[in-house]
């Protein structure tokens, strides 16, 4: 396809790209206190080609879905002949298999491959898959426990109620990390009954920092049997706690809605969600972890490097691409839309529509590298 029109967003179109996404997309009610959401022209640019045209098939990660639906409403405002399907229901497992199958043209993950994962591509892929990170959030830790608004969890505390050792919030543990007590009454935990890359989050935090009583493996499979309430993605257990009563789950923060969350006591002070704590804990305390295929970015997380200003449960979600595509049109057009996605301006959106933290320029810009390598 010839390229005969193409349009760089300046700041008028900055404003303009955010408005139009803001009422296209579901807002996370849940404000960002981070400057960084304000527009600005400056940072990494992407340009659309506005005379693209043909259909971008993909799907996964739940968390992303906020983001998705906003950046594709912006996206569109530049390229209003692509259009973009994301399958949210899918969650993080589902979106990898379909990837893996060929089904879609690239998937979203809150988990990179894995090793098993990363071989298989290669029969569809040739090179193989690559990681390009897209979206930087929280595991919010979401509860609903009448006349109680405000509740603060050190990390062992968090991994005794979801490894169902503490079972009522009258625990004395609770009353610890609160300094007053709770009324009693029955603790139910929410938790994915999908493969999930919120779950493989979640749970990497709880086997990292808490070993002694998490001692289950980390993975995106929900590991504890027993009273728990299973629900298929994330809207399906903020539902279920929102349902019930004394009720507590994960998900990603930008689908928790007007549930409350917890402050995660963590050296000695509590740290609710924020964006400027999700960013401090990537500058922080995220490492490369290559899968070994040039232009992969996947990252991991050392838990040890937290600090009292750092949310201690980030969640970096991806979009899982080949390095290679059937044809160069369907390799144009997945490059231009994760080109803008990870762009400055595509990143303000995320924080305006999904209340995400926007990935720090370095990455946006190895992501942009990556990107090129694309054929």
């Amino acid at each position: 396809m010839k390229l005969n029109r193409i349009t760089t967003i300046g700041a008028a179109g900055v404003l303009a790209a955010i408005a139009l996404a803001g009422c296209s997309s579901t807002p996370s009610s849940t404000s960002t206190e981070s400057s960084s959401a304000a527009p600005t022209s400056t940072g990494v640019t992407s340009k659309v080609d506005a005379s693209l045209t043909g259909t971008i098939t993909s799907g996964g990660s739940s968390a992303q879905a906020n983001a998705q639906a906003a950046w594709t409403a912006a996206y569109n405002a530049q390229a209003k002949g692509v259009t973009i399907n994301y399958d949210k229901s899918q969650g993080s497992g589902g979106g990898v298999t379909n990837f893996l199958s060929g089904a879609y043209d690239f998937a979203g993950s809150d988990s990179p491959l894995n090793a098993d994962q990363t071989t298989a591509s290669k029969a569809l892929c040739t090179e193989g898959g690559i990681n390009i990170p897209v979206y930087l959030d929280g595991v919010a830790i979401a509860f609903n426990i009448p006349g109680v608004t405000d509740l603060k969890l050190s990390g062992e505390t968090i991994a005794k109620i979801f490894a169902l050792q503490i079972t009522d919030w009258s625990d004395p543990a609770i009353t610890k990390d609160n300094g007053k007590a709770l009324p009693a009454g029955k603790i139910t935990t929410v938790a994915r009954s999908d493969g999930s890359g919120t779950t493989a989050n979640f749970t990497n935090y709880l086997a990292a920092t808490q070993k002694s009583v998490w001692t289950f493996p980390a993975g995106k499979d929900w590991p504890v049997e027993g009273d728990v309430s299973k629900q298929k993605g994330g809207s399906g257990v903020v539902q279920a706690i929102e349902a019930g009563s004394g009720t507590i789950g994960y998900a990603d923060h930008s689908a928790i809605g007007k549930l409350p969350s917890v402050a995660i006591l963590q050296d000695g002070k509590a740290v609710p969600f924020s964006a400027d704590a999700v960013s401090k804990t990537f500058e922080v305390a995220a490492v490369d972890a290559s899968n070994g295929i040039k232009g992969d970015l996947s990252k991991k997380f050392d838990y040890s490097k937290l600090t009292a200003e750092t949310y201690p449960i980030p969640l970096v979600s991806y979009a899982i691409a080949c390095t290679t595509f059937k044809t160069p049109e369907q390799a144009k057009l997945v490059k231009s839309y994760i080109g803008f996605i990870d762009s400055t301006l595509g990143q303000q959106v995320a924080v305006k529509n999904a209340g995400a933290a926007p990935l720090p320029e370095s990455v946006l810009k190895a992501a942009q590298e990556s990107l090129a390598t694309i054929k």
